[in-house]
């Protein structure tokens, strides 16, 4: 579940930016000052922030720049009722990654938070996301193995696999996983990602002692080893 870190101030922004984002099962804090902002980052892991720019106590863009300056490179997204040329090229050079303006539709919200998550999970993920309970991915040659055997995924399977391999042990939504793998050109009316889920099983599970992709209900998939759980 991807964590998220909201900045605002406004008590209703705020209830209806959580409310539509813990329905696409994101867990969702929020804080309205500049400094628990920092305070709150420098103590725990977030896998995207949305900071607005007029905060109580610091602006977004001093946020932007202390965190960028802590070596902070969680993605920012800017989201504030200043919509000038000027204001978006300010908060861009101040280290934010993405700026959308208030008003906004939760949908566009909701896509661009969904390709800094992308471009985040595709630029550094876990380090040693190649290697985990057996599998081993060589991306040089696009390929992977368990316990030594290869594993002939298609190029779909093996970008479903690097994907579970980078958010082991998580609980991956359907539609998390489709924007992921399928870049959000997947109709969600189909059971597409289900199908891919069975193929992938089939090939990393089926002749194992262990199973290694577990169905979470009411959530979807995860990658996890549990043999060592009581």
């Amino acid at each position: 579940m991807n964590k998220v870190l909201l900045v605002e101030d406004d008590p209703r922004v705020a209830s209806f930016i959580i409310r539509g984002l813990e329905e696409q099962l994101y867990q969702v804090k929020n804080v309205n000052k500049g400094f628990d902002a920092i305070n709150e980052v420098m103590e725990n892991e977030y896998d995207i922030i949305i900071l607005d720019i007029m905060l109580p106590d610091l602006t977004g863009f001093e946020v932007c720049e202390i965190l960028r300056g802590r070596k902070i490179i969680v993605p920012i997204l800017i989201l504030s009722a200043l919509d000038t040329p000027h204001e978006k090229v300010k908060g861009l050079q101040a280290g934010a990654d993405d700026y959308l303006a208030k008003p906004f539709m939760f949908e566009e919200l909701l896509a661009r938070i969904n390709a800094q998550l992308r471009r985040s999970e595709f630029s550094s993920g876990i380090i040693d996301f190649q290697s985990y309970a057996g599998i081993e991915i060589n991306m040089k040659e696009q390929s992977a193995t368990r316990d030594g055997k290869e594993l002939n995924l298609s190029s779909r399977e093996l970008k479903l696999l690097i994907f579970f391999m980078k958010n082991r042990e998580k609980a991956l939504s359907r539609i998390a996983i489709a924007e992921a793998v399928w870049n959000l050109d997947l109709d969600m009316n189909t059971n597409t990602v289900d199908v891919y889920i069975n193929y992938l099983r089939n090939k990393i599970d089926k002749n194992f002692p262990t199973p290694l992709i577990h169905t979470i209900k009411g959530t979807g998939y995860m990658l996890k080893n549990k043999i060592n759980e009581s």
